[in-house]
């Protein structure tokens, strides 16, 4: 299960939580201008906007769990099992496999506006990378500094969401998760006041008694309500590093700890890295399971106008900085 949140200080940022009990060993993945992306049933795209995220890389070949492009789109593929539902080839539709989403939309869009126009047309066709890897069922949010959407390919069609609180974790369907935020309207990051009666007197007993009910477990259900309260009442300087740091904690706030979700034969579900992507400068800062200092990629540092992919693996080892 994972969670992703865009979030806006001085500059535009964009990440997520991966949280899975497995790794496939994924990079922070630069792709350049120049490099072709091939697709199944729509025009291969020889130039697009370059772009930076975390991708599995198979046969030269990018599959994006999440990216961000040049002009400052961002976007992010999140676990949907069970609801996820993709569709025949349908003529006169740009029939998109799901693995192909990032980049066909990110390689052509500068703007929110202009991926919504593409996505009009879009018909997610169940094609799979290879016999082995099937496809993911995902839903996804696609992110930029005038705001977001959710898109879910589901049993009765394409769905395409404003999403004012800009993130989104996995199920139930995105509808469902706004409709249930109204159940928490009352929470306040204030010190509550009696409104149960005038008869007798009672005064809050510790600090952060107006979050009492927000919930703390790891459904989805519950991360989004918790991402939700810890980003709209969050409070961030506007320097690099305050809203770097600040970000870190929000996904902190719902990050998976081994042992606490239990997918059984002895396997946990943990947040194997947490991404924070600066959209307006395009560096890749990110932390581990293993290793919790921040590391970071730099897009502009790299050829943008090359043909070859540019991947760093990621560097799980601890490192601890001793001050004697």
């Amino acid at each position: 299960m994972c969670t992703a949140i865009a979030f806006q200080s001085k500059d535009f940022y964009f990440g997520r939580n991966l949280d899975l009990e497995y790794s496939y060993h994924e990079e922070i993945t630069v792709t350049p201008r120049n490099y072709p992306f091939r697709f199944q049933k729509v025009d291969d795209m020889p130039k697009h906007y370059a772009m930076i995220g975390m991708a599995y890389i198979v046969d030269d070949y990018p599959l994006y769990y999440e990216a961000t492009n040049e002009k400052g789109l961002s976007m992010a593929g999140l676990n949907f099992p069970g609801n996820a539902d993709y569709k025949p080839y349908v003529e006169g539709k740009e029939n998109v496999t799901p693995y192909e989403l990032i980049p066909w939309i990110l390689g052509s869009c500068a703007t929110l506006k202009q991926a919504k126009e593409k996505l009009s047309g879009l018909n997610l066709v169940a094609i799979s990378y290879s016999d082995e890897l099937p496809l993911s069922p995902l839903h996804w949010i696609i992110s930029g500094r005038e705001g977001s959407i959710t898109v879910e390919s589901v049993r009765d069609g394409l769905k395409i969401y404003d999403n004012p609180v800009g993130l989104l974790t996995n199920n139930p369907t995105f509808d469902y998760h706004m409709t249930n935020l109204v159940n928490y309207m009352n929470l306040t990051a204030e010190a509550p006041v009696n409104r149960m009666t005038d008869k007798i007197s009672l005064e809050p007993y510790s600090r952060g008694m107006g979050a009492m009910g927000l919930p703390g477990d790891l459904s989805s259900a519950s991360r989004f309500v918790k991402a939700a309260f810890t980003k709209l009442n969050s409070v961030c300087g506007e320097s690099e590093e305050e809203s770097v740091s600040q970000f870190f904690h929000l996904l902190g706030s719902v990050e998976q700890q081994r042992g606490c979700v239990h997918m059984g034969d002895g396997k946990y579900e943990v947040t194997i890295y947490s991404s924070c992507c600066n959209v307006d400068q395009g560096i890749y800062y990110y932390t581990t399971y293993q290793n919790r200092q921040i590391s970071a990629v730099d897009m502009r540092r790299e050829d943008l106008d090359g043909q070859t992919l540019v991947a760093y693996p990621l560097i799980n080892e601890q490192n601890i900085f001793y001050q004697n």
